[in-house]
């Protein structure tokens, strides 16, 4: 165990010194913006912090002052000393990569009041000097010896910085008509709208004239020049949806404040309905704290127990989603409890077959591996301790859970206990359905939609 002694004002002389290294990093950077607020641009702003002005991203000044306070506090003195001033001038700008030293030395001791004059000296990894000053410290009379306290790991996570990236690749591409279906809160209503303004839909809104209105009231948004359908109820306005695929005025279907089943029962009906060859799945795009990429489980919503042709659909689904996002050759994990083949399991077993399925061409465009459970799916240290020789394992981009029960919960589990945000989309109809929850914010909405019309346009470039 280390521990952390301190010198008591009799035990220092003048001469007295000690020192800390520091190379700065980009979450040092992070947790002092988040500590002090001070959110300066020239620190977390990328085209400001690499302009000519900076050429690097820098540190904030006080962040060297820290570390000053640091060796005080934990070196010399040490425990029990007590800030009583603090001068500081700032010569050079600390950069990230700067490794720098901090030094102090006592210069002047004063024994009526047991202070401490130091000199504060900050370098950088070539001797220049980036910061110097002078502290006052009252020195402790009694001697400390503790434990040195350890440190809890700091995890940061930008809010929605995958999304954010997501809806950027649609910048240069024309928004899609879609249809919004019921959307008669202020939630799903200020999504749609919210979409349409960034480019994502061309909306057209669907449902009650008067609800819509009154959610717009409430949303505080203006509905002037917004397409609207009005029609008597929720049923009518998913019908009216349907109707307008079937006739080519639309490209996709938002779900607005309506059950999904009551909007699935129009999109599945035998005669008017927009089923294709290919079985509908529902494939949730997460971004998780922690996780280096969008990571997409199917299916969590739509297919109950499916079996294995409706699993190989699932997983194709799944894939062309991925391909659409940029992902030429996406990691497919097929989880299940284990990772060994059980006859006893049977989801053991439609993993192995849908991985020799992708062997014989019955799925394309991905690459698959399974059975595996969750943690070898996602982590690399997992399957490693397991033997597990894989490309996908610790590495997957897809997730293919054994039913929707698993699937549910798995999601919600990284939503809500994670911190992940969640994007949904449905495919295998005519037109992509924009699938959201009650619960899910503004990003969630923008970023679904960004889903729909990314698999679009990339539909209509690969289209022969």
């Amino acid at each position: 165990m280390q521990y952390i002694e301190n010198r008591t004002f009799d035990e220092i002389e003048i001469g007295a010194s000690a020192e800390l290294t520091r190379t700065l990093g980009s979450e040092d950077i992070d947790l002092f913006t988040m500590m002090s607020g001070e959110v300066n641009p020239a620190h977390i702003d990328a085209e400001l912090g690499q302009s000519e002005m900076f050429q690097r991203f820098v540190a904030h000044g006080m962040w060297g002052g820290a570390l000053i306070s640091a060796v005080l506090g934990s070196e010399l003195p040490g425990p029990g000393a007590v800030y009583r001033g603090q001068s500081l001038e700032f010569l050079k700008p600390v950069a990230l990569g700067d490794t720098i030293t901090v030094r102090v030395c006592v210069s002047g001791k004063r024994a009526d009041t047991r202070s401490l004059v130091l000199e504060c000296i900050c370098r950088n990894q070539d001797g220049e000097t980036v910061i110097s000053g002078q502290a006052e410290v009252v020195a402790p009379d009694l001697k400390i010896r503790r434990p040195r306290a350890l440190l809890p790991e700091a995890h940061l996570h930008a809010h929605g910085a995958q999304y954010q990236d997501l809806i950027a690749a649609t910048h240069d591409l024309d928004p899609v008509r879609t249809a919004i279906v019921h959307p008669c809160d202020a939630v799903s209503l200020t999504g749609a709208l919210e979409a349409q303004s960034q480019g994502l839909i061309a909306a057209v809104l669907i449902g009650p004239r008067a609800k819509i209105a009154a959610a717009a009231q409430e949303a505080k948004r203006d509905l002037e020049g917004v397409e609207l359908i009005d029609v008597p109820h929720s049923h009518a306005a998913a019908e009216k949806a349907v109707e307008l695929v079937r006739q080519g005025d639309v490209r996709a279907i938002m779900k607005g404040k309506i059950h999904t089943d009551e909007l699935m029962d129009a999109v599945i009906d035998s005669a008017l309905g927009l089923r294709t060859e290919r079985r509908m799945s529902h494939i949730f795009v997460l971004d998780v704290p922690h996780y280096p990429k969008p990571l997409f489980i199917t299916d969590a919503a739509i297919n109950i127990y499916p079996d294995l042709g409706v699993k190989r659909d699932i997983v194709q689904n799944a894939i062309d989603l991925a391909h659409a996002l940029g992902v030429a050759l996406p990691k497919v994990a097929i989880l299940s409890a284990v990772e060994t083949v059980s006859p006893r399991i049977s989801s053991t077993l439609d993993a192995a077959a849908l991985c020799k399925m992708a062997q014989r061409g019955q799925i394309a465009g991905g690459l698959l591996d399974g059975p595996l459970a969750f943690d070898n799916a996602i982590s690399k240290a997992a399957a490693e301790a397991k033997g597990i020789v894989s490309d996908v394992a610790g590495d997957a981009d897809i997730l293919i859970v054994p039913d929707l029960e698993s699937g549910n919960m798995l999601a919600k589990q990284l939503i809500y206990l994670a911190g992940a945000e969640a994007a949904g989309i449905v495919l295998g109809a005519r037109v992509p359905i924009i699938l959201t929850s009650r619960a899910d914010g503004t990003l969630s909405r923008l970023a679904s939609s960004a889903l729909a019309q990314l698999y679009i346009h990339h539909n209509r470039k690969s289209a022969p």
